[in-house]
Order: C-alpha cells, then structure tokens, then sequence
C-alpha cells in the first residue's frame, strides 16, 4: 500500500503559532448528556460523544465545556421540511436509525445544537472549537438516512449566515462515504455560498492515499474566502474499519493536522466533529478521534501541551 510521505518537520513554536490570530488557551469542546442515546443497530454515533468526552479528558489537555442549546425546530427547518421535522421528534416516522426511539429523538436537537455552538464559539473566538456529534451529512432535505436525521452541518451554516456570523462558509467532510444528503440540501435550497468538498466522493481506496494528500491542501485553499470552516474528522476512513478502509492510523494524523494548519494559517475558525468509525471494540474509534484532538490541540494550543501528555503517557 502506499504510504504518505514524510513531511519537513516543523518547529512548531517558531513556524506555526505566530501565524495564528488568536492562539487560545484550552480546546472548547460543546457537549452534554442530553445529545446522547443509547446506540443503535449497527452504528455507535448516538453514545459514542460521551466515550469520546471520556477517552479526551484521560489526555489531560486544556479543555474547556460548553453545553449547548438544543435546535428549534425552526432552525433545523432552514435545512429540512417542517413536516418531516416534527415528524422525526413526535415520533411518528423513523429516525435515521429506522427505528422511532423516543431517546434518539430527544438527543437530535441537541446533537445540531451542539455543532451551531461549537460554529458559534470558533467564529467568535477567531480559532476553533469541536462537538463530538456525527450522524449528519446523509440526511436530505426530507429523508432521513444510513445512521443519519438532520444534516446538522448544513442547518449550522444556514444558522450563522442568518444570524450575520458568517457570510460564506466550508464544510469539508473527511468521512469515508459521500457527503450525499449535504449536497442534496446544497442545490435543492440553492445555498451556492457554501463550499462543500467530500472527500470520499474522490478518494476511497489505499492507492490513491498520496494523490489524496497532494490535492487535500488545494481543497483547503479554496476555502480561503470562508468566515468559517466544518471539518467532519471522519474515523471509517481507517484502514481497518469494517465500512471503509484505506488510510494508516498515521495518515489520519497527518490528515488532520493539514487540515488544522491550513485553518490555523488561513486565519479562518474552524469547528470539527466525529464522523464514522465502526471498529470493535470502540476504543479503537476513539483512538482515532484521541488523535484528532491531539492535532487540534498542538496547532491551536502549543506543541508543548502535547509534548507533555505525552509525557504522561496519555497520547495515543
């Protein structure tokens, strides 16, 4: 298989962190109970935000908690139609779980919720902020599907373009699988001010792993003119995952930290959120998302921070 690559190494201090406009001193991560539920069917997305909250506390970096707001169903209707809305939360049609669980149903206003705030907060921090909620980009504007309810990145760009915070924004989707639902809802509302690039829409297979990351940072540069980028940090593209499988645990890493450079450089906020990941037993998943942190972390915080918990022995 091909293998990415060794990149320069960076002397993080004197390289990166000027360029950043405003470095900050902890990760804000948007999370509460509320936007979770217990699994379901084959996917682990509904209860894998709190495992994923967990496993970063134990990398004892900086974060700092905000709890979100839920979604009103007039905000999810700036992305869906207002019947298949109340549909989903009365429970009188199936979730993208094909089932009609009344906790599944009460955590999805806050799953979107949780990605407008954590919109919110990178924009208004100048820098980043993430929310570990996934089941979002194969949603349509009236289906629900494949593990997916409500396209939350696409209501949180209608969200804070109504709200004046971001004029264009980004959503670069790194999950293994077609972003479908969101370019769906692109074109159907004609939201030609959002930059959608999918990555698995191109690249799915292990030989294409270099001609991948020599085409990733010309999809960051024309982000250049977003007030805001969503970075869905898809964990199914890994190698092993029963649904996907062409990326190394190291390519991942390396995945992420262009992407978290490129924003950081670009001075464009970004907010990040998990997508996909299937392995048993979980905590293979969540090494994958630790990793991700990590890289968030050393970009947005200092390479130090991470140096010492690896120290620590807490970095994966």
């Amino acid at each position: 298989m091909p293998q990415l690559p060794t990149l320069p190494k960076l002397d993080w201090h004197e390289t990166l962190l000027p360029m950043l406009a405003r470095a900050q001193p902890a990760i804000s991560v948007v999370y509460s109970d509320r936007l979770v539920a217990p699994a379901q069917a084959n996917s682990p997305s509904a209860s894998k935000p709190r495992y994923a909250v967990e496993s970063w506390r134990r990398l004892n970096l900086p974060l700092r908690f905000i709890d979100p707001e839920p979604a009103t169903r007039e905000e999810l209707a700036l992305a869906h139609d207002r019947g298949f809305i109340d549909r989903i939360l009365d429970l009188s049609s199936d979730n993208g779980f094909e089932n009609r669980d009344p906790g599944v149903a009460a955590s999805l206003p806050f799953t979107t919720g949780a990605m407008i705030a954590a919109g919110r907060e990178a924009i208004q921090a100048g820098s980043v902020a993430v929310a570990p909620v996934s089941g979002f980009h194969h949603a349509t504007y009236d289906q629900a599907r494949w593990f997916c309810t409500f396209n939350g990145l696409v209501v949180t760009a209608q969200v804070l373009r109504h709200s004046g915070l971001a004029r264009r924004g980004g959503i670069l989707d790194a999950d293994h699988h077609c972003g479908d639902g969101t370019d769906a809802i692109i074109s159907r509302l004609g939201l030609d001010w959002i930059d959608h690039c999918t990555i698995g829409q191109f690249y799915s297979h292990a030989y294409q792993s270099n001609a991948f990351f020599a085409a990733l940072p010309r999809f960051l540069e024309a982000m250049a003119g977003c007030d805001l980028i969503l970075y869905q940090a898809g964990a199914d593209p890994h190698i092993s995952d029963p649904l996907g499988g062409w990326l190394t645990s190291y390519q991942l890493r390396q995945r992420d930290r262009i992407v978290f450079e490129a924003a950081a450089r670009m001075q464009i906020p970004i907010a990040w959120n998990l997508a996909g990941g299937y392995q048993d037993p979980l905590r293979r998943v969540l090494r994958i998302h630790d990793a991700t942190m990590l890289e968030c972390a050393r970009v947005f915080v200092g390479a130090h921070v991470v140096s010492a918990a690896s120290s620590r022995g807490t970095a994966p």
